[in-house]
């Protein structure tokens, strides 16, 4: 997929000001840590995540988008009413129904003409979201859309905490299948997304490409779609490191994919944006794909696996930081469990 006359108008984020480390996690864990005879520091040590946020109790979903969603409209200099679609992007949503997106559109004051719904693909929603609203804007369907989402990881980590520290079975095993649930944190963020005609900055989606290998769907498996919520229990189980090696295989497949269908080389890209997962993660995806990993901009090591928000606020972390220059071509790396894999080209 191509676009011609798609702009990124603005990325707004919010981070909550609960941090959690990774040693304070494993000082609730200690009967378990001593029980399976674990080294402490473990965690940090396997994933690179030393530290991650947590809303406030009471915070749904849908508040922490809205917080972004305004952050991203003033950016943006757009109001309510001039948005025609927006869509909430983010694993975790309010309730099973309605849509998560219709709560933000009331808070935002969104537009009463807009289309508005939710997109649940993982990791992977805020790029699938992209895409879409891309499409829209090609198609001249509408001239400026919304994305937002807002990942509630408070609720994972605590009932996994739990669940490890309830069950006298445990083994090594069954620890490591619950390990990824542990790199969990919260962030919320959000897209507004413009007709070229529209733009003030010009920052042009120049397209991208998605690939799937859904043989590999049971690597990483939620609980039942209810709503993630405060007051939600969601439970995970993750293969992590087939999860891994899969998941880059992917990534490499896409990558050459990705260069082709734009017309690109690695030398072009001078910036990369990922969903950020660990440090080893990192590390193999920037290997598969021969790319030098000083280009990438890595935010896991303190604000933790934020769901979709990671990949849109690690970017608005490095933009405000002074990292992306006029023109520079970037690469938006997403991977999914599923798997999915999309990348998306900007040349800012």
């Amino acid at each position: 997929m191509r676009y011609a006359t798609v702009c990124i108008e603005s990325i707004g984020y919010e981070l909550p000001k609960h941090v959690v480390t990774s040693a304070e996690i494993e000082a609730r864990l200690s009967p378990l840590y001593d029980r399976l005879q674990l080294p402490y520091g473990r965690l940090e040590m396997m994933s690179g995540i030393r530290e991650r946020r947590f809303w406030d109790d009471g915070v749904n979903p849908s508040d922490a988008a809205a917080l972004a969603g305004r952050k991203a409209l003033d950016q943006a200099g757009v109001r309510g009413h001039e948005i025609e679609c927006i869509l909430n992007c983010s694993v975790s949503r309010d309730f099973l129904e309605p849509a998560t997106a219709s709560v933000v559109h009331e808070k935002l004051k969104i537009s009463s003409k807009a289309a508005l719904f939710d997109i649940s693909n993982a990791c992977l929603g805020m790029l699938n979201g992209m895409a879409v609203l891309a499409n829209m804007i090609e198609l001249g369907q509408i001239t400026r859309g919304l994305l937002v989402a807002g990942e509630n990881g408070k609720p994972l980590v605590e009932t996994t905490i739990r669940q490890l520290l309830a069950d006298p079975t445990v083994t090594r095993k069954k620890f490591k299948d619950a390990f990824a649930s542990l790199t969990i944190g919260s962030g919320a963020a959000a897209i507004v997304m413009t007709h070229a005609s529209a733009s003030r900055n010009g920052h042009r989606l120049a397209g991208g490409i998605v690939r799937t290998d859904s043989e590999q769907n049971y690597l990483c498996r939620g609980s039942a779609d209810t709503g993630l919520d405060s007051g939600s229990q969601p439970e995970m189980s993750t293969q992590s490191e087939e999860l891994l090696h899969r998941g880059c295989a992917l990534a490499g497949r896409t990558w050459a994919d990705f260069k082709q269908e734009l017309g690109w080389t690695d030398a072009d890209v001078t910036k990369t944006f990922c969903h950020q997962v660990g440090v080893a993660h990192r590390r193999l995806l920037f290997e598969t794909l021969h790319l030098d990993p000083a280009i990438d901009y890595p935010t896991v090591e303190f604000l933790g696996n934020m769901g979709s928000a990671s990949l849109p606020i690690t970017m608005a972390l490095s933009i405000e930081a002074g990292n992306v220059k006029r023109a520079e071509k970037l690469a938006l790396l997403g991977i999914g469990s599923g798997l999915n894999c999309m990348m998306l080209g900007v040349v800012w």
